[in-house]
């Protein structure tokens, strides 16, 4: 922490008077409750102008009575922990604009404030206000002030010593200005590996199923169908990433309390949720803007995804069962968007494969989370609708559905649809007991407890299975060449 040279230890009489959002929390109440409220019942987005036009006080107090946070995992920022506990000797007091009703219970959670100020619902304790009733309660010069944004410059007129939290150095001059003594908590700037982690670019390895069309139909030497699909899947990938920030947004009390998904950009407070909650319809309007100059075909498949995955986001995932057909049907959807933007019709072997398919992988990414959290001795999934003991049956569902896939591959195999395409469709046949034991494997993998809980992204690093994938490749080249 910076110091000026004109700071002094504190009185025990002067108290230390703390902001909440973007200082003690790195994160927003406002948006936390908001999205926590519109990930439970999103029709009250509607009531959001209405009570906004009655006030922002009124606004948080609405939402406050709807929500209730999970406290104990809120990104706090470590340092203000920190300074707060080496500073019990005086008072401290939790000065915010949130709604009252959340900041007691965020001060009631940590233990570390005697007193707390905060909106009622008639006033917005923010700025100006919150001036007026700090010198009102403590008098003028007669606090420290811990804040992090412009509009608290009116607080610092009137505070003994700044705290400047999580803002650039600009804020902490001008802090200096009107506070003798100012003390600075430097910003941990966003950085652009935390926006690849939230657009997770990674994933759109998933998205190269949109070449799979381009591949069967044998089109693979045709330049215009080769950009047509190269186009396609960097628009799916933008639709997906937006698609992403929305979830990881709706999802973040339930990301806080998962192992790994705590650190999260948004989960862990590395980057602002007003960041996602713009870039997420940005992006969206991007990749339906340039879905249709591709093809309206494209485009309206594209926006059927972006639908139905902002349903699974916001209710879908939380029914069992549903939650995994819905999965297994938009890795699915990304095949008819490929076919789509080459003009080729999908076949119905094509499909029929993708669904088993990606149904059993669609399971074991349940199973694995199901698995983990039951060694942890929790009995219900959070924002699941399954129970830990749900995870036996989903391994035999699981496997089942991947075995009926390559029923389904055998079946084409010995179709007259495979001999219209395929010179010698006899060699599709080792692809058989390739895929048994590929997706044999994953399973036994899953069930020892060392599987990736994405098993596409699992699948892409996994060395046993590039090579399955190029011997695979290497049958189908066999069964084209005269």
């Amino acid at each position: 922490m910076k110091t000026s040279p004109h700071a002094q230890e504190a009185p025990a009489t002067v108290p230390l008077c703390v902001d909440l959002d973007g200082t003690l929390l790195r994160s927003d109440l406002l948006l936390e409750s908001l999205l926590a409220m519109l990930g439970k019942a999103p029709w009250l987005s509607l009531l959001v102008p209405v009570w906004l036009m009655r006030g922002r006080a009124q606004l948080k107090r609405e939402i406050a009575h709807r929500v209730a946070l999970d406290n104990a995992n809120l990104p706090y920022d470590q340092r203000v922990l920190e300074l707060l506990r080496t500073t019990d000797s005086r008072p401290r007091v939790l000065c915010t604009a949130s709604d009252r009703l959340l900041a007691d219970s965020v001060a009631s959670e940590l233990g570390l404030f005697e007193e707390v100020m905060a909106s009622d619902g008639d006033r917005n304790l923010a700025g100006s206000h919150k001036a007026e009733a700090l010198v009102a309660r403590f008098g003028s010069r007669g606090f420290d002030y811990a804040g992090n944004e412009l509009r608290d410059m009116k607080v610092w007129k009137h505070a003994r010593q700044a705290y400047v939290v999580n803002a650039n150095s600009d804020l902490a001059a001008k802090a200096a200005t009107v506070c003798e003594a100012v003390h600075e908590l430097e910003a941990e700037r966003p950085s652009a590996l935390a926006w690849i982690r939230a657009l997770r670019l990674h994933q759109w390895l998933k998205n190269l199923l949109v070449f799979v069309p381009l591949v069967v139909a044998h089109l693979l030497l045709v330049p215009s169908a080769v950009v047509h699909a190269g186009v396609a899947f960097l628009l799916f990938g933008i639709c997906a990433s937006s698609v992403y920030l929305v979830n990881d947004l709706l999802d973040l009390t339930a990301d806080r309390r998962h192992p790994r998904k705590r650190n999260r950009p948004f989960a862990s407070g590395h980057l602002p949720i007003l960041g996602g909650m713009i870039a997420a319809p940005l992006l969206t309007l991007l990749s339906l803007g340039g879905a249709w100059a591709l093809s309206p075909e494209f485009a309206l498949t594209l926006l059927i995804y972006y639908v139905l995955t902002t349903a699974y986001s916001l209710r879908l995932k939380q029914i069992a069962m549903l939650d995994v057909v819905v999965l297994a049907a938009l890795y699915t959807i990304r095949i008819i968007a490929g076919a789509a933007a080459i003009g080729v019709a999908p076949s119905f072997w094509l499909l029929a494969f993708s669904m088993f398919f990606f149904l059993s992988l669609a399971i074991l990414k349940r199973y694995t989370e199901l698995n983990s959290q039951r060694e942890r001795g929790i009995s219900q999934a959070h924002g699941r609708g399954y129970l830990t003991t749900d995870y036996e049956l989903l391994a035999s569902l699981g496997g089942a559905s991947g075995y009926l896939s390559v029923l389904v591959l055998a079946l084409y195999i010995n179709s007259t649809a495979s001999e219209e395409l395929y010179r010698h469709p006899q060699f599709l046949w080792m692809l058989c007991p390739m895929l048994l034991y590929w997706i044999s494997r994953i399973w036994i993998i899953a069930h020892r407890g060392a599987m990736h809980d994405d098993p596409v992204i699992f699948a892409a690093t996994d060395r046993t299975s590039r090579v399955i994938f190029v011997l695979g490749a290497i049958v189908a080249v066999l069964a084209t060449i005269h």
